[in-house]
Order: C-alpha cells, then structure tokens, then sequence
C-alpha cells in the first residue's frame, strides 16, 4: 500500500484595490529589480537567497517580448484602468521532497504548461529552495486572456444586463480542477521515478480514510526534528499516529472475532462452562506465576460472561455485534474531537502569531509611501519630488521588509487565515476557541476511556473465541474414524 504523502495547493488574487502590484510580487518571486511604470516605485529584491529557477511561459499567440518579466507584468499594469483591478492569480505549490531540485522543476513546468499555458494565460513560475526540506513554486498567472493578434482581451462583457465572463478562470470549480491536476501530476512523477508514496487533493474525510490528519508542521518545527529535537508540534502528530494505529489494529482484532463467529454454526457449539473449565485446566501452564495470570483471566471472563448476560453463543454474538457499533460511534467521535481540537489548536497558534508579529507589521507598514498616487500623471517638477519621495521610502520599506520577512509573511497569513475563518465577524473569539479547546479536551479523556474499556472487552472475547474454537477441534477430532492414521484423540 503506498503511503500518504503531505499536499499543498493554495490559490490568491492580487488585486490593486488592496494595495498589491503585480510588478513587485514577480520581482519579490524572482528576486529581481523591477521597475514599475505604472506608479514609478522600483522594487529591488536582488539580494533575496532560494530562488533555484525562474521563467516566463506563454500561449504560442503571446507576444515574444513578455518572456521579459518587466516587460510582461509592466503590461498588465498598463492594461488594468481601475484602481480596484484584479492584476493576478498566483498559485503556491508544494513539491515533493523525494524529487531532485531538477526533476522537480519538469514536473512544475509540466504542470503549468498543461493546465495553465494551454488555457491561454501568461505564466510566471519560480521555483524555491533553501534547502530546509520545504521546496515549494509561485505560479504567477495573468487574469486576461490574450487575443489571436498578441494584445489583451476583455475579462467579460455585458449582455441583456449581465456581466458574462470571457473566461472559466474564475469559476470555484477550477480550485477544485487545478488541485486534482496538481495531485495526478505528482503521483505520475512520484511513480515514474521509483518512489511508492502518493498525494491527495482531498482530505482524509472525502477520502474515506478512517484516521486522523496530522497537523502541518512548518519549516521551523520540522528542521528541530530532524536535529532530534522534539516539538510540541512532532508530539501530537506521533500521539496522532498512535491512536490511528490503535483504532485500525482494535477494528482488525474485533473484525477477525466476528468472521469466525459469523461462519460457525449457533446450535450445537461449545457451552461456556466447557470453554471456562478449558482454561481453567491451563495444562501448559507450568510456573506458579502462570496459573495465577490464568486464574486472574479466568475472573476477567467470569464477570465479562455475567455483565454482558451472556449464556450461549447467540449471546456472544449479539455482544460482539453491539461492541462492533460501540467501537465505530467511540473512534468516529475521537476522530471529530481530534479534528476539531486540530482546528482550535491551528485558530490558536494564528492568533499567538498575530500578538507576536503585530509590532513588527505594523512598523512595516508605517515605513510606507504616504500617498498613493499616479505620478506619471504629476507635473515635471513635483513628479521628480514624488519619485524621489517614493524611492527613499520604498528603499527603507523594503529594508526593513528583508530584514524581517518570516515575521511580516507570517503576519500577513495569519491575518488572511483569520478573516477567512471569521466570515465577516468583527471580534475574534479567544475565550470560545479557549474554553471550547478545554471542555473537548476533557471530553476527549472521556473517549478515551471507553475506547479502553471496549478494547479489554475485545481481549475478553478473543480469549473466549480461541477457547470455544479448540473445543470445537477437540469435538471434530472425536468424531473421526478411530483407524485414522497419525491422528491421536
């Protein structure tokens, strides 16, 4: 069976409207100086470290100079009127870490050429890798399409009213699509070259999976655990993997209990004061220390057989049919708990990272140009000012941008994570997420406990079900012809 591999595909919009610039997002991605002759700004990211791999791919009708990535994004700006304009879609992938830096950028090109490229857009792949164990590419992706003779195309029109997309880009389905693609495509490679593990787009509930998902890991925490330094982190995702172990192999023992008692006849097998005198007898028991184990099981089953009511087969069955719904209902809550607790622990880390990284952003974002506005539309004299202006900000900005970039990006994904799960909501609720983390914990004890307690009733009935089982061998043995060579009654 191939194993599960980690997966991820996330999909954003930069939009002018929320102060993006399609020029400085590729030359952060590329590391690269560009200026843009949409506001003046010069963005220089040269110095920036862990860019492997960086091109320009285009539908065959693009024109030739937009493989230039000034050339390319400073069009798009110059094309998009509007204040609020959309000026790109960018995707971030994950890559396999089984696959060398060079197979990997196949498998990315492969995969934006065939989904992307095909469909007619302009794309701006780079691929990263710093070597920390987290290679990963940012797919820039144009928003308009590009018409037969090279210039851009509406990204709608209007008909009796409504606005009608010229494209299918937009559309919520193609998240869905480009997920797959991305999944389909690295199992192809995966196989290709030799490794048995595969990804998933979906999650381990649409999968059908029966187990909990681990949680992310994060480059930092992951780095600690490969120098043998355990993490918080790495802790829960082994206790994750613990009790998805316990939960498969108790179904798989309850399972192999139940088909043999499924294919053995109801009347005429074994009563159960033969099976107890059977292990009572504890003929192979040698030491002294032995029988008492064997007598202690003995009481063990005793009070098994009288809390359950059980008399006769019939009886063992209905009780292992009602262990098997019990199992099932316990181990399907642990896994929602768990779920939910993975959620609540994930709203809770963002809003830690929020209160550590909130100073630094905020500075960030005070080092800003004040004013934003068109300054090729300003006289000679204050445009000179204004680019002046401008640059010397936008210098000390990004500065203080490379001298703090983990803190400010996590800062801005936390404040994506938290508006998204908010849906609107104004106040962020600690003290629910808190208090709702506290009770399901408690709850999850709880669980716990009654899976432990199912899983002792389950040791019970297999010790019952190997004893009825030889009883039922000694009882086939007698009814041999007694002239049967090599068999001893």
């Amino acid at each position: 069976m191939k194993s599960i591999a980690n997966f991820h595909h996330s999909i954003k919009i930069f939009s002018r409207g929320k102060g993006a610039s399609a020029v400085a997002k590729a030359a952060y991605r590329a590391a690269e100086l560009i200026h843009n002759d949409y506001n003046g700004i010069t963005s220089d990211y040269t110095k920036k470290s862990g860019v492997i791999y960086k091109e320009i791919l285009l539908p065959d009708h693009a024109p030739a100079e937009y493989k230039d990535r000034s050339i390319l994004w400073n069009a798009v700006e110059k094309c998009e009127r509007y204040k609020t304009a959309q000026l790109a879609r960018e995707i971030e992938i994950s890559l396999p870490v089984e696959l060398t830096q060079e197979q990997n950028i196949i498998l990315a090109r492969e995969y934006v050429q065939k989904h992307f490229i095909s469909a007619g857009m302009c794309a701006d792949l780079c691929v990263h890798d710093k070597g920390d164990g987290n290679p990963h590419a940012h797919i820039m992706l144009t928003m308009r399409p590009i018409e037969k003779d090279g210039n851009w195309g509406q990204k709608s029109y209007s008909a009796k009213g409504k606005k009608i997309p010229t494209v299918d880009w937009n559309e919520q389905t193609k998240a869905e699509d480009w997920r797959k693609a991305w999944a389909d495509i690295q199992n192809q490679h995966l196989q290709k070259h030799g490794f048995d593990v595969c990804v998933d787009h979906r999650s381990f509930e649409r999968q059908g999976i029966d187990k909990v998902p681990t949680i992310h890991m994060g480059v930092a925490a992951s780095q600690m655990e490969k120098r043998g330094i355990r993490t918080d982190k790495g802790n829960r995702n082994r206790e994750i993997a613990d009790i998805n172990k316990e939960i498969r192999q108790t179904k798989a023992r309850l399972r192999k209990v139940k088909n043999w008692l499924y294919s053995q006849p109801i009347q005429n097998t074994p009563s159960f004061i033969d099976v107890m005198s059977l292990i009572a007898e504890a003929k192979t028991l040698s030491s002294r220390w032995q029988k008492i184990a064997s007598l202690q099981a003995q009481a063990q089953i005793l009070i098994f057989l009288q809390e359950n009511n059980i008399t006769d087969m019939e009886h063992f069955v209905a009780k292992i049919s009602e262990m098997n719904n019990e199992l099932k209902d316990v181990s399907d809550e642990i896994k929602s708990v768990d779920r939910r607790l993975e959620t609540l622990a994930l709203h809770l880390a963002h809003c830690e990272n929020r209160r550590q990284h909130k100073g630094i952003y905020d500075k960030y974002k005070s080092l800003a140009p004040k004013e934003d506005v068109a300054i090729n539309s300003l006289n000679p004299f204050t445009k000179k000012k204004a680019v002046t202006a401008y640059e010397a900000s936008t210098k000390k900005q990004s500065a203080f941008y490379e001298k703090h970039t983990a803190e400010i990006e996590a800062y801005k994904d936390t404040e994506a994570y938290l508006k998204a799960v908010l849906n609107g909501r104004m106040q962020i609720p600690i003290n629910t997420w808190q208090s709702d983390q506290k009770e399901l914990t408690a709850k999850r004890s709880a669980l716990a406990e009654n899976f432990y307690s199912i899983k002792d009733e389950i040791k019970n009935a297999e010790v019952l079900r190997r004893g009825m089982e030889e009883l039922m061998q000694v009882e086939t043995l007698r009814k041999l012809p007694q002239k049967m060579p090599g068999v001893e009654l």
